[in-house]
């Protein structure tokens, strides 16, 4: 069984990965859902990565929008993919708590990234929390 933090893990991975390829990787999402998992798991795997494609420009945007007028090209690639899953947690995963997705964020990238990526990261995540609530206030 999975747990949402190793969904999650996942999903990053997955997204990583899409970083790269520039398309889906139907054989990628094959292989990551073909383990035993909870249906809600395998779920938030499928809808959270999907979903990410799909709404990739918008997601990019926002985190273009607060990253201190880096290009997204600059942004060091396992700080990118964090961010636009975190992002799209955040506004299109009502269900998940805005501040999970951002310490979630954080967690990811004290793995897989550098040293500083966790401030990086969650200065960008705190700026579009902020956005995304004041949208929701008005």
């Amino acid at each position: 069984m999975l747990s949402r933090k190793k969904a999650r893990d996942t999903v990053y991975k997955l997204i990583y990965e899409y970083l790269f390829l520039k398309e889906t990787n139907n054989k990628s999402l094959e292989i990551v859902t073909g383990v035993d998992m909870a249906q809600k798991d395998y779920e938030y795997i499928c809808s959270a990565y999907l979903g990410v494609i799909d709404h990739y420009d918008e997601l990019t945007a926002y985190i273009e929008k607060y990253s201190d007028k880096f290009a997204l090209n600059r942004i060091y690639r396992p700080d990118l993919a964090a961010l636009i899953l975190a992002v799209y947690e955040m506004k299109y995963m009502p269900d998940i708590p805005m501040s999970v997705s951002i310490s979630e964020a954080v967690e990811l990238v004290k793995i897989y990234s550098t040293e500083k990526s966790h401030q990086y990261v969650n200065g960008i995540l705190s700026s579009v929390y902020k956005e995304l609530n004041q949208n929701a206030n008005h």
